[in-house]
């Protein structure tokens, strides 16, 4: 016993985890490789959704490259970090959507953008990252699964922002981002009684959500319902679409070679309606290579959560991955007639701005919490 007591000093150096150089990155190999995969292949489909117009391309994939640059530079950061500066961001991005009411610029009736020198910018796209980071901030330093009134608290911090979102109006972004802050509390461990009374308030208000929609938000419910009502007006979309989709069959038409696209019968090809160009010139085996790629990121995603080190990196990691999920869900079930229009964009495949930098932002987020989760163990 004596002996192989001594040998284990020895034998220790060459048992120890040795970091290769890939880690001094702090970048999650997997994510950053999916991710490289999805741009191209998205830039792919942009290319021809836009008629060959390599403008769209090239701006894309600039906004791609800021993308990754912020994506690189959160990653470095320790978690704690973020949620140290969570109650300042969460105040700013409170000031920046009233800034929006009061000096916002306007475009196609919605009062959105923020303009500055040389460029413009929609700051509700930055609470889809600040909102998840305060939520879980807040919860993450008390006692789990949260009480009543923590919850309470929490729903306001949630609603706060989204009821100026819905006055610039945006209903599509106001979901989505309540949808962020609503996942770190489910995530919290939240009681099922909580839960179930939430839903039954929720279905309770619905004729109260109808009330306060502006017409054209109303107006796309009925044409979900009824699309072939308004064939030549509302109803345009969803039917071209439609077309495109069930016209790609298995294995498509072709890249650029699209009917309903290349003739502009599918409006909102290059962004909102993207898919569908893809559905009619690659088919169904195009279709699901991209949700092949989704569904990889997505669960790479929740394996980062799922390893957090502490209760802040998991309840982050886990909302930007659902959060995620919600975006693909909600894009392709209103193209393809599942749901009703809200204007939400592809993930990292619709021609896009701010959606791209800040999505790119909240896997910078998880290869944060997965690089430091890392550190640690080593």
């Amino acid at each position: 016993m004596a002996d192989f007591q001594r040998s284990m000093p020895d034998a220790q150096p060459h048992l120890a985890r040795r970091r290769g150089l890939w880690s001094y990155t702090r970048l999650d190999a997997w994510l950053l490789l999916l991710i490289l995969v999805l741009c191209g292949y998205g830039l792919l489909i942009l290319y021809s959704a836009s008629g060959g117009d390599m403008g769209y391309v090239v701006r894309q994939a600039i906004r791609m490259a800021a993308g990754f640059a912020v994506m690189i530079v959160l990653a470095q950061m320790r978690p704690q970090l973020f949620a140290r500066w969570a109650p300042a961001l969460y105040v700013i991005s409170i000031g920046l959507l009233l800034a929006v009411l009061l000096f916002g610029v306007g475009a196609k009736g919605a009062q959105r953008w923020l303009a500055l020198p040389g460029f413009r910018f929609q700051p509700s796209e930055i609470v889809k990252l600040v909102l998840p980071i305060m939520i879980a901030c807040y919860l993450a330093s008390r006692p789990l699964p949260p009480s009543f009134r923590h919850i309470i608290i929490s729903l306001v911090l949630i609603f706060m922002p989204v009821v100026l979102i819905m006055k610039q109006p945006d209903l599509g972004t106001s979901l989505l981002i309540a949808a962020s802050g609503v996942f770190v509390l489910l995530l919290s461990g939240i009681y099922w009684r909580y839960i179930f009374g939430a839903l039954a308030v929720a279905s309770a208000g619905l004729p109260g959500l109808w009330m306060v929609m502006k017409d054209y938000q109303k107006q796309r419910v009925l044409t979900f319902l009824d699309p072939e009502s308004d064939p030549l007006g509302s109803g345009w979309n969803i039917i071209q679409s439609k077309a495109a989709i069930g016209s790609g069959g298995l294995d498509g038409k072709g890249w650029m070679q699209g009917t309903q696209s290349q003739l502009d019968f599918l409006p909102e090809s290059h962004t909102d309606f993207i898919i569908a160009v893809l559905a009619e010139e690659m088919g169904m085996i195009g279709v699901l290579v991209l949700l092949l790629i989704y569904l990889l990121i997505i669960a790479r995603g929740l394996v980062i959560a799922a390893k957090a080190q502490d209760s802040f990196g998991r309840l982050v990691a886990g909302s930007v991955t659902l959060t995620f999920f919600v975006y693909v869900f909600v894009n392709i079930g209103m193209v393809s007639g599942l749901l009703p229009v809200v204007g939400v964009p592809l993930p990292l495949v619709s021609y896009g701005g701010t959606s791209i930098v800040t999505l790119m932002a909240g896997f910078g987020l998880l290869m944060s919490v997965q690089a430091h989760r890392q550190m640690i163990s080593h």
